[in-house]
């Protein structure tokens, strides 16, 4: 019977005990680039619904995104979770939801002396039931065939696009439980109010019809 062979202890010369060694390294030092990569991220705000220029928003129309940034000079044009927010939240320009909150998106006051706040009465099954406030909405003007009127403008395209819905109270509510329509508040440029009334003035007997977007 052949001798029973003994285990033996590699000494510090075995090439494969260095081998061993330098798998658990590499494994040690790939594992903490891996933790440190996953915690590279800032948590930020971003808008949770579409809402365009002159809406106002509060911490309650705002979500937190994590997000790593491929600059850090990047992340000095948006707003972090710590940071203290602006006392007056309100847009210069259209945000999307889910898109992060811009600091070049959020103006003073005085830089909304453009925007005025336009009230439209609309019938209110021309009004989409999901149409509320901070809604981003377009209009459409034509005239109302059930009343014989003439078409003076040209159809297909919005009166009115882009627009924020400031305040959308209910049809039975005030205004609305008396006539049967449905009043919005919309925040749009000046110009572009200047435009609604004169396409207004141009129909007989307009109807509206206010489209949701998004």
């Amino acid at each position: 019977m052949p001798p029973a062979a003994r285990a033996t202890t590699p000494g510090w010369r075995d090439l494969r005990l260095w081998v061993g060694l330098l798998i658990v390294a590499v494994s040690v030092v790939a594992g903490a680039r891996l933790l440190a990569a996953a915690d590279d991220t800032v948590a930020v705000w971003a808008v949770a619904a579409d809402a365009g220029p002159g809406a106002a928003l509060s911490e309650d129309d705002l979500v937190v995104h994590r997000v790593r940034f491929a600059e850090s000079s990047d992340l000095a044009g948006y707003y972090r979770v710590d940071d203290t927010l602006p006392g007056e939240l309100r847009l210069v320009r259209g945000v999307g939801a889910g898109e992060l909150l811009p600091r070049g998106a959020v103006g003073a006051a005085d830089q909304q002396a453009d925007t005025v706040e336009l009230p439209v009465a609309v019938e209110s099954e021309q009004v989409p039931p999901a149409v509320h406030s901070g809604s981003v909405v377009d209009v459409y003007l034509v005239g109302d065939p059930a009343r014989g009127a003439k078409q003076t403008a040209a159809p297909g395209s919005p009166v009115l696009t882009e627009a924020t819905v400031v305040d959308a109270p209910s049809a039975d509510d005030g205004f609305g439980g008396a006539t049967g329509r449905r009043q919005l508040v919309l925040a749009v440029p000046q110009d572009d109010a200047a435009a609604y009334f004169a396409a207004v003035a141009s129909l007989e007997s307009p109807l509206l019809t206010v489209v949701r977007r998004g």
